[in-house]
């Protein structure tokens, strides 16, 4: 293979690595839930994406037969990330979550810090 395409590809593979890396801080790191559901959708669905490309171009330049695996993911990932999102915004909405939710490993409970703020009242959506 020529050097200047092995190089593009490597630097694509360390974009990839970047944003997946972004997205996983930004999982671990913020604590509101829509940050945290915003950082790991948008910036990881990048990261696949620039591996995907990577790979379909290395599996095309060293003469290998055509595979639609790599386009199978990637239809299956931009289907699949923004309906996950949008389902897990939905059920935060209804559940009214303003914060990180306990740890289930946390021992004890603290009742000050209950995330359902309202019981009753009208529905925001």
């Amino acid at each position: 293979m020529n050097p200047v395409v092995e190089l593009l590809l490597s630097l694509l593979l360390l974009v990839s690595s970047f944003f997946t890396l972004v997205g996983s801080i930004g999982l671990v790191k913020l604590t509101d839930f829509f940050k945290r559901l915003h950082a790991p959708t948008k910036a990881t669905t990048l990261g696949v994406g620039c591996v995907l490309i990577v790979s379909i171009f290395y599996h095309a330049l060293i003469g290998n037969s055509f595979h639609p695996r790599e386009v199978l993911i990637s239809v299956f990932l931009l289907i699949t990330a923004p309906i996950s999102a949008h389902m897990m915004a939905k059920a935060a909405l209804s559940l009214r979550l303003k914060k990180r939710p306990q740890c289930p490993t946390d021992e004890t409970p603290d009742p000050s810090e209950d995330d359902s703020v309202e019981v009753g009242g009208s529905d925001p959506i």
